[in-house]
């Protein structure tokens, strides 16, 4: 299936450690690009008292979840500290096969799956400047996080940031946006042409 996907559309898989504007650049470049979809991808966390449900993210149950798993409704999915989140297959297929590039944001784990699904998808991660860029980041992100889910997030970042070296094909530095965004878009268009 997925050589016939490739030939109708494409798949960007964007990640970067939590904090690192991944959400901000995937929002920009999806406005920029003439035919993209981003996807919104379910997770089972708290909605963070600047999100909007539908927005970011669309916000389920654990037992909604589950059976989105078990309905084979999930192209992707994976448990990132401590909540669930996952792509769904449906619409990114239906945005495929209308010719359209499909922005997924979603973390390494995912990215390492959609890898294995669908080998042609161009994997972008996004850097922080410096890690004291990152965490300083992370402190105004608007979530309400305790301090001990901050701190794992930040350690986790550098376990993220390694991976990454290996399975992803371009790495942008975010440490002005506009020009990651340019980065950001200069890959895709390297990629797919004037889709």
């Amino acid at each position: 299936m997925s050589s016939n996907l490739r030939s109708q559309g494409g798949l960007v898989v964007i990640s970067g450690p939590s904090g690192v504007g991944k959400s901000t650049i995937c929002s920009d470049v999806s406005k920029r690009l003439d035919k993209a979809y981003l996807s919104i991808s379910v997770t089972t966390r708290a909605k963070g008292s600047l999100e909007k449900d539908g927005m970011e993210y669309r916000f389920v149950s654990k037992e909604e979840f589950d059976k989105h798993i078990e309905q084979g409704m999930l192209l992707e999915y994976a448990e990132v500290f401590g909540s669930y989140y996952g792509t769904p297959k449906k619409k990114i297929y239906d945005a495929l096969a209308a010719g359209k590039i499909v922005i997924l944001e979603i973390d390494v784990q995912g990215g390492k799956q959609i890898k294995q699904l669908y080998p042609s998808a161009v994997m972008i991660f996004i850097l922080p400047p410096d890690r004291d860029d990152l965490a300083e980041r992370m402190n105004h992100r608007g979530r309400g996080e305790n301090q001990d889910n901050a701190a794992r997030r930040l350690n986790d970042a550098d376990i993220e940031i390694s991976a990454a070296w290996e399975y992803y094909d371009h790495m942008v530095i975010n440490e002005n946006l506009e020009q990651a965004v340019e980065e950001t878009l200069d890959i895709i268009h390297e990629s797919f042409g004037d889709k």
